[in-house]
This record gives C-alpha cells, sequence and structure tokens, in this order.
C-alpha cells in the first residue's frame, strides 16, 4: 500500500512563486518529454484504466509524469481521488492562450505524479479549436512549456473521431490502443492505421493491446488470434475482464498504488514493461 503525500490536490499556480520555482525546478529534465496517448475511437474499453495505472507506474519508474485528463466527463481526474479546484480555465481560454496549463497542474500526491485535471468545457473542445489557425497543432503547441519538466506527458482522450483526437495524434510520439476482442474494434483499429498511413506519421509508434478479454469465450480467443495475425504490433500482454479492476474507480487510486502485489497489478506492470522496450529510445 503506497501512502499519499498530503499534497493531492495543490495546484501549482496556488503556490508561492519562491516554493513555486523549487516545486517547478524538482520535476526538471534534460531528457525530453514523450507524449503518449491513450486513445480509443469507442468507450468503454478499459482506457482510463490504462492511462492511470500506467501513467502510475512510469512515475514510480523514477521519471516525473503528468496525466491530462482529456475527457469532459473526468474518469481520470475522479479515479485519482482529486478533487479539481475553481479555476475559471476553460478549454476556450486554454486554446485563446489566456490561461497556460502549468497554472492548472495538481499533485496527486503520488510522488513524481501529477494530473492536469478535466474540466466540463472540455465538451466544446472541438468547437473552440475550429476557430483557431492551425486547428490541428494547438494541443501540441499548448503543450510546449512542460517539455522541460516532465519526462511523460499522458493522454487520457474522450472516445470518439474529432478535431481534438487529430490533436492528439499530431502530437503523440506513441498512441495506446485498448482494444476489445470485437469485431468493431477491429475494424476501428483498420481505420487508425489507415488514417495515420495516410498522414504520413510514418514515426508515430502505435501500440494496441487486447482490454477486457474473457479467455473463456470462443469468440475472444479466434478474433485474438486472427487479429494478431493482421496486426503483428499488437502487445503480447492481454488486459483481463477481472472485478479487481473494475473495482479501482471505488477504490480511487491507481491499483499499484493500493494492491501492489496483486496479479491485476502484474498484469499492468507487464504491460508497462512492453509499452518500454516497444519505445525503446523514446522514453
Amino acid at each position: 500500500m503506497v501512502e499519499r503525500s498530503e499534497s493531492v490536490g495543490k495546484p501549482f499556480h496556488g503556490i508561492p512563486p519562491s516554493e513555486r520555482d523549487a516545486w517547478w525546478g524538482a520535476r526538471k529534465t534534460t531528457a525530453g518529454m514523450k507524449i503518449i496517448a491513450v486513445t480509443n475511437i469507442k468507450g468503454g474499453v478499459g482506457k482510463t484504466t490504462a492511462a492511470v495505472n500506467l501513467a502510475y507506474l512510469c512515475a514510480a519508474s523514477g521519471r516525473h509524469t503528468l496525466l491530462w485528463d482529456l475527457d469532459p466527463q473526468g474518469a481520470a481526474t475522479y479515479t485519482l481521488g482529486t478533487v479539481p479546484r475553481e479555476h475559471d480555465a476553460s478549454a476556450k481560454k486554454l486554446l485563446a492562450g489566456k490561461r497556460d496549463l502549468p497554472e492548472l497542474i495538481l499533485s496527486t500526491g503520488y510522488s513524481r505524479l501529477d494530473l492536469l485535471p478535466s474540466d466540463f468545457s472540455y465538451r466544446k473542445f472541438d468547437i473552440h479549436l475550429s476557430a483557431r489557425k492551425h486547428p490541428t497543432e494547438r494541443l501540441l503547441k499548448m503543450s510546449r512549456p512542460l517539455r522541460d519538466v516532465y519526462a511523460a506527458l499522458f493522454l487520457d482522450c474522450p472516445a470518439g473521431i474529432s478535431l481534438l483526437s487529430e490533436n492528439v495524434l499530431r502530437a503523440a510520439d506513441v498512441v495506446i490502443v485498448p482494444l476489445l476482442p470485437t469485431p468493431l474494434s477491429v475494424r476501428m483499429l483498420v481505420q487508425l492505421r489507415d488514417f495515420l498511413a495516410d498522414q504520413g506519421w510514418a514515426d508515430l509508434v502505435l501500440l494496441p493491446f487486447f482490454s477486457m478479454v474473457d479467455r473463456r469465450r470462443s469468440l475472444h480467443q479466434e478474433l485474438i488470434a486472427t487479429t494478431r495475425l493482421q496486426f503483428p504490433m499488437i502487445l503480447a500482454t492481454e488486459v483481463p475482464y477481472w472485478s479487481e479492476i473494475e473495482r479501482m474507480s471505488l477504490r480511487r487510486a491507481p491499483l499499484p498504488a493500493y494492491s501492489p502485489s496483486s496479479m491485476a497489478t502484474q498484469i499492468f506492470v507487464t504491460l508497462w514493461s512492453e509499452i518500454v522496450e516497444r519505445m525503446g529510445e523514446r522514453l
């Protein structure tokens, strides 16, 4: 069981300037930040579960890590047990440059893991993006103040195809895709692969993995086997459909934090190790 520090929910913007410099400076990194998007066109695929656990494990490995909850429903923010403060930082103000991302960062209470909490105004992200010049590049531009501070920025993305999702794909170094063993999920992966190919983003690392797997079901077994032949880049690790994993939202904490020796935690540890290996020197 990992004890959380009393800094949970503490905002960077609310720290006195002298303490703020030390708080920010302690996170300085010379390696440069990698952007890791966890996304899927479909909802209910275990995306937030993966984003929270992987971001926690990244931070636990010694890398200063920031998780940005881009979903207006705020599942990652809720799961991390963080209550966003009133900061009057709508998507419109962020995109207009009237507020900066560092002002909104909160401590999760876990060592080296910080959070950019969700905001309900994110439901209108696409509307405000479409009003800006070079709309598909705004997210990448907004992240620049974070690049010398964090080793990794995880993006927990809302479901759907949108201008925001295109921003995410353009900004990301790695795209992690939780994939249900269903025909529609496989179809989505085909669409995503073809879109990336059409854009010519050959340097973007696409890392799908099977999520919510029930190996007792013959359909799951068959789809996993045939899809692996079609997509050799699919990660070997599979996340099962276990109630222990679903309980994360009740505990409001990452699995490795409250159940470090459990089988569910070990699955995410293995998944993160495989992701790091595939990324190579990118992280």
